[in-house]
């Protein structure tokens, strides 16, 4: 592709990676094959490579609108467009990098920024988020049910095992799965434990970031970032092997925590350092011996996140996870297809995410399976949100 970047974006330190993603493009078109999106739209301005014409409009200095801005906002950042595409555009990088630059020509109606600004200095920190969940669930009853729906009760605090292995890994403590699913990780250091290594949960810790960044604030995302690398160090220091996240949408996140500090004197070594030792729960599983845990006749259907299967290019590995220990998993139509959750997106845009929830719960129901299984809160509580209770984390399944 043919580009002439525009002055104000030549002087970013992003300019040369703008430059190099937006060449890579050979307006094939196969990314639409497999966009969420343009499957139920049907607009060529709502696939990939519609938006990345938009955006390479934008990056020229030519006139983007509101309109501009709609199409961008109906990307789920699934990022199953990279997975299809023959060239590797890094398209999910393209557009976190295009989406402040548009939004600061175009703005935000006040609605927008209210509801924008609530959620990012909201969700991402545990007490506010806590007090939250408790204020909507003292409301609930007076709630109409879609609403109710959305609102899980509250998880009794469950014990940990005590550290007791030689063999250490590191857990961040996150922001919102520890307020909704506190089980997830209480299920993860039970299952280490029965392998030898103790789960040791940051102090200190916090959101991945990936909330803000997705919602074009950078500044606060990598702040946040920067504290977990922060954080992490000492613990690093003293021996520990890993760091585990058990919600795909974090691990993704934390895992280009290298790239998004790449250009920062002070972080880029330690942000590529941190990186590397990032693991998903099913990269640490699948390496160790499994045979200490047993499957029950269950038959399970693994809804695989965008962020597990596009974002961190981790397909197969719980699945396989779950039949070395002898659980027996259907298939899944369309697996590749995003369940409408991605992010907060499920609040921003109701309408197209019930629509693509409600599609892969039938897709998950295809084969009638006794559990569904997932790797992210967000998949989790978005899928959950119908009133369909048999949907787990994977690692609950391990006992």
């Amino acid at each position: 592709m043919q580009i002439q970047l525009a002055d104000f974006v030549k002087a970013k330190p992003e300019y040369d990676e703008l430059a190099g993603i937006l060449r890579a493009c050979v307006h094939c078109g196969f990314c639409n094959a497999t966009c969420p999106t343009y499957q139920v739209l049907g607009n060529e301005l709502d696939g990939p490579r519609g938006r990345i014409y938009l955006m390479k409009q934008a990056l020229e200095g030519q006139a983007v609108s509101r309109l501009t801005q709609q199409h961008l906002d109906l990307c789920l950042s699934c990022r199953a467009c990279e997975t299809t595409c023959p060239s590797g555009v890094r398209y999910g990088r393209l557009l976190d990098i295009s989406r402040p630059m548009i939004d600061a020509v175009v703005g935000r109606s006040l609605p927008e920024r209210i509801v924008r600004g609530l959620i990012t200095t909201i969700f991402p920190y545990r007490q506010r988020f806590a007090a939250l969940m408790a204020a909507a669930r003292l409301v609930k009853p007076a709630l109409p049910p879609a609403l109710k729906q959305k609102i899980p009760p509250k998880q009794a605090v469950i014990p940990w095992p005590k550290a007791r292995h030689t063999r250490k890994m590191l857990l961040l403590s996150g922001c919102v799965q520890n307020i909704l699913a506190p089980e997830i990780d209480a299920a993860s250091a039970r299952v280490l434990d029965k392998l030898g290594v103790s789960l040791i949960p940051v102090p200190g810790s916090g959101c991945c970031g990936a909330l803000n960044y997705h919602l074009a604030d950078p500044r606060r995302a990598l702040a946040l970032a920067r504290h977990n690398i922060d954080a992490c160090r000492p613990l690093l220091e003293q021996g520990a092997e890993a760091i585990v996240m058990t919600a795909s949408g974090c691990g993704v996140m934390a895992k280009d925590y290298g790239t998004l500090l790449q250009a920062d004197p002070h972080y880029a070594e330690p942000a590529a350092r941190f990186s590397v030792l990032v693991k998903d729960l099913g990269e640490v599983l699948i390496a160790e011996d499994l045979s200490v845990f047993k499957a029950d006749h269950r038959k399970i259907a693994f809804q695989s996140p965008c962020t597990l299967q596009h974002g961190q290019r981790l397909s197969g590995v719980v699945e396989t996870v779950l039949k070395t220990i002898g659980y027996r998993l259907v298939a899944v139509p369309d697996e590749h297809l995003c369940c409408g959750s991605a992010g907060v997106y499920a609040l921003l845009q109701p309408v197209l995410a019930n629509r693509l929830r409600d599609n892969k719960l039938q897709a998950l129901e295809t084969h009638q399976p006794d559990i569904i299984a997932t790797a992210n809160i967000g998949c989790l509580s978005h899928l959950r949100s119908t009133g369909n209770q048999k949907i787990v984390h994977w690692i609950e399944l391990l006992h």
